[in-house]
């Protein structure tokens, strides 16, 4: 796949998941669109979306329901594209959804392969490539941003690296669509800044790549440490998204 492939089946997949054109993320102008249910979306996403915002650069698309449409409208149309995913200006947003009973919940960076970076890379420890079946008993705390025990049926691949016979981090990635696996990584506190974490995460993204599909990598802006790895690794952004939901749900997970 070259840079271009890859960032054209992001942008398919993110407009199966907004319920839009491909194209529209390259528009000039922003877009809005009413959410709608979607099988062929992420699986872990809940459609249809309250309010979600998405910006590969050119504009903003915002997938939302129809009653809030004209709010978030006028929200993308009166702020630069880079203010409208930030505060002070997110409030302006924040306040006006919460009459609909609606407040900001997840905010995160996307993270595509750079194919002219993306290579294998070396540290002190061996790597093994992992499947699914040897995931079984590795459903624990220090690995849990690599695999979810919530979607273990997803968990299809894995690259683990060993001191000795003992784990000491794990990239894993999660089949969440038909062409893009999510990759998630795990290094147990003493192997940290050892060059593990950007070993483990460049080859998962090779193997995924030989396999024909997309690997992507999310991180929140505020860590430092998963958006070096990422950039250490072969990754670059690609595209940032903003989800507001439920009161109730932001609250409980506030909890």
């Amino acid at each position: 796949m070259t840079n271009e492939d890859i960032l054209n089946i992001a942008m398919r997949q993110s407009s199966m998941d907004l319920g839009c054109n491909s194209e529209d993320f390259l528009l000039n102008e922003n877009k809005i669109v009413i959410s709608k249910k979607n099988s062929k979306a992420r699986k872990y996403l809940e459609l249809p979306f309250e309010c979600n915002l998405v910006s590969y650069g050119n504009n903003i698309v915002a997938s939302v329901r129809e009653d809030i449409a004209d709010i978030v409208r006028s929200y993308i149309e009166k702020y630069p594209i880079e203010h409208c995913f930030e505060t002070p200006n997110l409030n302006v947003l924040s306040d006006a959804l919460t009459k609909y009973n609606l407040k900001i919940c997840f905010m995160a960076e996307y993270f595509l392969p750079d194919i002219t970076l993306l290579k294998k890379q070396d540290c002190k420890y061996k790597t093994c490539v992992l499947t699914q079946r040897d995931f079984a008993d590795l459903y624990k705390p220090e690995w849990s941003n690599a695999l979810c025990e919530e979607r273990k049926e997803r968990d299809v691949l894995g690259v683990g690296a060993y001191d000795d016979d003992k784990l000491i981090g794990l990239a894993a990635c999660s089949a969440d669509c038909d062409d893009m696996w999510q990759i998630g990584i795990d290094v147990l506190p003493e192997y940290c800044r050892k060059g593990v974490a950007a070993t483990l995460t460049a080859s998962l993204a090779l193997e995924i790549l030989e396999r024909g599909k997309v690997p992507f990598y999310c991180a929140a802006w505020s860590n430092i440490k998963s958006v070096r790895n990422a950039i250490k690794s072969g990754f670059r952004p690609a595209w940032i998204e903003m989800t507001a939901k439920n009161s109730k749900f932001v609250d409980d997970m506030n909890k």
